[in-house]
C-alpha cells in the first residue's frame, strides 16, 4: 500500500508589476539610422554569393527617409529596445544592479510599431531633418551618408518593472546614467564604433517634466 504523503503548501510571492513614466529630454542631437530594404538586400546577396550589382546613383531624399522609423499613422520614433538597451548598459556605471538583472526586470512599452513590426517609442521635436555626413569606409574609402536628425527632441518612455526586485528610484538613476554615458541612435557615447556625443539625454523632473 502506498504511503500517504503530506502536502506542502508553498506561498510564492506574486511579482509586483508597476509602471513608471519618464520624460527624456535631449542634451544633444538624435540621429536615426534604420537599415534600409536596399542595404539589407545587398548584404543578403553578398552573404549568399549572388552577383554584386552595379551601384545605383545616390538618391539623398530616398536614403534619408529609409533611415527613419515611421509608424503607420505618420509619426516617427526610435526602437523601444534602444531605450531598454541604454538602461541595461548603464548598469556598468552603478553598483547593485547587474546587466543580467536589468534585462529581466525592465521592460520599455512601445507606442506602436512600424511596417516591419519594430516596436517604437514616439519621438517629438524639431525634426526629422535630413543631415549629410562624410563617413569613412575602411582605410581608404569614404562615402556620403544622408540620415534623419532631430536637433532638439523629447520622448515619454513608459517602463514596466518588478518592484519586488528594483525600485522606481533605481530605474530613474539608470536612465539618467544612460542619457549621459550611453545615449541612443547613431554616434551615441556608448556606441562600439565611431562614438560621439549624439543621442544624449536627461530625465526631466519637476517643472520640466510637467511642461513636457
Amino acid at each position: 500500500m502506498a504511503m500517504k504523503q503530506d502536502v506542502i503548501l508553498i506561498d510564492i510571492p506574486k511579482p509586483d508589476i508597476q509602471t513608471i513614466n519618464l520624460v527624456l529630454v535631449s542634451d544633444s542631437r538624435l540621429v536615426s539610422h534604420r537599415w534600409s530594404e536596399k542595404a539589407r538586400q545587398q548584404m543578403m546577396d553578398k552573404q549568399t554569393g549572388k552577383a554584386v550589382k552595379k551601384k545605383e546613383p545616390k538618391n539623398p531624399e530616398e536614403d534619408y527617409k529609409a533611415t527613419l522609423y515611421q509608424h503607420k499613422d505618420g509619426w516617427y520614433g526610435m526602437p523601444a529596445t534602444a531605450f531598454k538597451g541604454a538602461a541595461v548598459n548603464a548598469c556598468r556605471y552603478t553598483e547593485g544592479i547587474t546587466m543580467v538583472m536589468a534585462r529581466g526586470v525592465i521592460f520599455v512599452e512601445s507606442d506602436g510599431s512600424d511596417k516591419d513590426g519594430i516596436e517604437l517609442v514616439k519621438v517629438e521635436g524639431d525634426g526629422p531633418h535630413m543631415r549629410e555626413d562624410m563617413v569613412r569606409i575602411g582605410m581608404l574609402q569614404s562615402d556620403i551618408r544622408h540620415r534623419g536628425e532631430w536637433r532638439e527632441w523629447k520622448t515619454n518612455v513608459r517602463v514596466r518593472y518588478n518592484a519586488n526586485i528594483i525600485t522606481a528610484e533605481q530605474i530613474m538613476n539608470l536612465f539618467s546614467l544612460a542619457g549621459l554615458h550611453v545615449g541612443i541612435g547613431e554616434g551615441r557615447p556608448g556606441a562600439p564604433k565611431k562614438s560621439m556625443d549624439w543621442g544624449m539625454f536627461h530625465v526631466a523632473t519637476g517643472k520640466e517634466a510637467k511642461n513636457a
